[in-house]
């Protein structure tokens, strides 16, 4: 067998006289451990610069999968920005209806007091409806009543308006179905249909909302021609 072919297959420093297989005074045996060692630890090496070669294609293995997880992640932050949004809409959405109930309590506090002195008020109309119209003969004992009876319904008409309380009195008024009730209907040739000409019992309003509606006599209108009273809203 040809010398040289025979060195390749020796390590470098085997042979060498000051290398890390030189005899010093070692056995054959121990001589071939220390060259099993140093095939060992350059296969070792070998394989380590293997790893290294071979770990950015494991980190371009990762990145669709990362990608991944951050499209994930930002689904997540979306949708939990989505919930928390409506979750404050909702809660402003309560909060303006607890303040809107707050406000109406307070308005509408007194509607009950108010609809149980709307009699009085009536009364009190109806005792100065029944008094003729000339009392110039009448005693000052009788025109003294007369003007307490008076002042009284004065006083309390302007109680009534310092509490958003409102008289409805819609004589000569178009008839308004959200404000008046229709008690009967006669035909009226100088008036047009629909007109109130009597009012029966007056209405009132509390802060804008009916506690009564006006009971009225309108005039009537022609069938013939369609003109008749709606009283639907």
């Amino acid at each position: 067998m040809d010398n040289n072919e025979n060195n390749n297959d020796i390590p470098e420093g085997f042979d060498e006289p000051t290398g890390p297989f030189a005899n010093k005074n070692k056995s054959p045996a121990e001589s071939m451990e220390a060259y099993d060692s140093f095939a060992e630890a350059d296969a070792q090496a070998a394989f380590d610069r293997e790893q290294e070669l071979e770990e950015p294609d494991s980190d371009a293995d990762n990145a669709p999968a990362e990608h991944d997880r951050v499209a994930e992640l930002e689904q997540e932050v979306a949708k939990m920005k989505d919930q928390a949004l409506r979750a404050l809409a909702e809660a402003e959405n309560a909060r303006r209806r607890a303040t809107k109930d707050r406000e109406d309590a307070s308005r509408f506090a007194v509607s009950g007091f108010a609809r149980d002195l709307l009699a009085v008020s009536d009364n009190l109309r109806r005792a100065l409806e029944s008094v003729p119209e000339d009392v110039s003969g009448a005693s000052d004992q009788f025109t003294n009543l007369l003007a307490g009876v008076e002042a009284t319904e004065r006083e309390l008409l302007k109680i009534f308006e310092k509490h958003g309380i409102q008289k409805i009195a819609p004589m000569d008024e178009k008839f308004d179905p959200n404000f008046h009730e229709v008690m009967f209907e006669a035909p009226m040739p100088d008036k047009e249909a629909g007109t109130v000409i009597q009012v029966m019992e007056a209405g009132y309003i509390l802060n804008g909302r009916l506690i009564r509606p006006a009971r009225v006599g309108v005039a009537k209108g022609d069938a013939a021609s369609g003109n008749t009273v709606n009283e639907s809203v």
